[in-house]
Parts: structure tokens; sequence; C-alpha cells
């Protein structure tokens, strides 16, 4: 059995749990338990804090962890990482007041910043030559400017309301992150078997979320741009129509792609064009 270690609430632990999921996993999970076991894979879940996971995944008590990267590269594990989950994206920023004067990061020289991720900010200091006193505080960021703590912060952001709400202003992006799939380094041959084979389900999630599935008419004498238009994973499914000179053609099509090719689909014919969601995609 592997035992995964997720944090126990809020947005990440959210995340995690509709990827296990969607992963065909099932479990029961509520708000007062700390773990819980899956019921048709070998997989044990417990419920941590964030920051104490990469210390429980590198001493082995869990075998696997979901985790920002900011948090995993503080703890000053980074080689633990094993998969990019692609959600819960985020970004570490340095900010200022709104009123105040920033040209570059040389502003902060000798300047009071607090944050939570001394590590990750000394580093990025250091690499531009810049000497600021850091305070280290575990929460409530934003407020140090205002009671006089310090001059800047540098704190997690997502969609900024939060330092706009504070007075605050975005100016550097010192390390951007997302949800990281991490493992101990001393699985056993079972372990890495099951590992393979969860990455595995969870990679096949991944790639559906990012493709649609896509289902068109088109005239024969279309079909060679068409079909350049939608290579698809080898090569679109072309099947002929009962009305003469038609063809359905299906595919599949990138997320960030579709609005473009479907515009040029309809420029060289295509119609009744059918878009529908992949719930799983296995390369």
């Amino acid at each position: 059995m592997l035992r995964l270690a997720i944090q126990k609430s809020g947005r990440l632990s959210e995340d995690s749990l509709t990827l296990i999921r969607e992963c065909g996993i099932n479990f029961i999970s509520s708000s007062y338990k700390l773990k819980t076991e899956a019921t048709n894979f070998p997989l044990e879940i417990l419920f941590l804090r964030d920051d104490d996971i990469p210390g429980y995944v590198q001493d082995g008590v869990a075998d696997l962890g979901i985790v920002g990267q900011n948090v995993l590269v503080e703890a000053g594990f980074p080689g633990l990482e094993v998969e990019a989950l692609g959600f819960s994206k985020c970004r570490l920023s340095l900010a200022v007041p709104r009123a105040d004067a920033y040209a570059s990061i040389a502003a902060l020289q000798g300047k009071n910043i607090a944050t939570s991720y001394p590590n990750i900010l000394g580093r990025y200091l250091a690499e531009n030559g810049v000497q600021s006193h850091l305070h280290t505080i575990s929460g409530s960021v934003e407020i140090a400017p205002s009671i006089g703590l310090a001059e800047a912060i540098c704190d997690i952001v997502s969609s900024g309301s939060t330092l706009l709400g504070n007075g605050l202003r975005e100016v550097e992006t010192v390390f951007r992150s997302e949800a990281v799939l991490i493992a101990q380094p001393n699985l056993s041959a079972e372990q890495t078997e099951l590992l393979d084979q969860l990455r595995f389900r969870m990679q096949a999630v991944r790639r559906a979320k990012r493709s649609k599935y896509i289902l068109l008419n088109a005239p024969i004498t279309a079909l060679e741009e068409v079909r350049r238009l939608l290579p698809g994973i080898k090569s679109p499914t072309v099947t002929p129509l009962a009305e003469a000179g038609w063809v359905s053609v299906q595919s599949v099509v990138q997320e960030d792609e579709f609005w473009h090719i479907t515009s040029q689909l309809k420029a060289v014919g295509a119609e009744g064009i059918l878009v529908l969601p992949i719930e799983k995609m296995i390369a």
C-alpha cells in the first residue's frame, strides 16, 4: 500500500481529492478524519499541514505527497518531485505599498521584507545582488507594511485581490508554483510499480483536460485541408456519409488551439461541428 499525504484543508486539498477521484480511486473523506483508505486501489490518504508534507515524505512517514512547489522548494527538498500536476498555480511575488516609488529590485536594498518564504526569497535577492532584512512570519504577511514591520512583503499571489485590498502592488515575481506529486526516495519495487500506475492515471486525466473531441461534416473536396488542420493523435478518423461527396471527420484538438482551428475549419467548408469533453485520454 502507498501512503499519500495531502493538505488537510483549502483549495489545494480540494483539487487533490478531485484528481484522485478522477483517477477512478474511491474513498470516503470527512472534515474530522485525518486519514482514509481507498476501497479499490492500495492507497491510504493522510490529511496533514502542507508545510509538514515534504518532511514526512523525505523521512518515509508518507510514501507520496501532493504539495505546492513553493512549499517543497522552501523546505529544501526539490529532488522529491516526480510529476507536475498542472493545478493550484500561483506565484511568489514581492509587493510594496501602492504609494511607494519602485523602479527595480535595487529599491529593496537594505529594506525590511516580511515573508513566509525566507529561503526562496533569500536566494532570489542574492542572485540580484540585493541585501535586505528578512522577517519571517507564518501568516497575515500583507499587514506588515501597514503596522511598520516591513517596507515590502513577499507572499503567494493568485489573483492579486488580497494585495489590492491591503494597499499593496505587485512589483517582482520571485517564483512560479503549481501542485506537484512527490515521492520518498526509498520506495520498494512493489511501491514503485503502484506509483507508476497512479502517475499513468493522473497523466491520462490531465491529458483529457487539455483536449477536446471534435466531430464535423466536410465535403470530400476539402478533406485534405481538414486533415491538415486536424492531425489528431495520429490522424483523424474519416467516415463516408450517406450523402454523396461528404464525409464525417473525428479528431482531438488541444483546448488552447480549439477556437482558432474551428474558425479555420468553417472557412474551408466544415459543417455541423460538435465538440465534446474527454474524460480520460490514453496516449
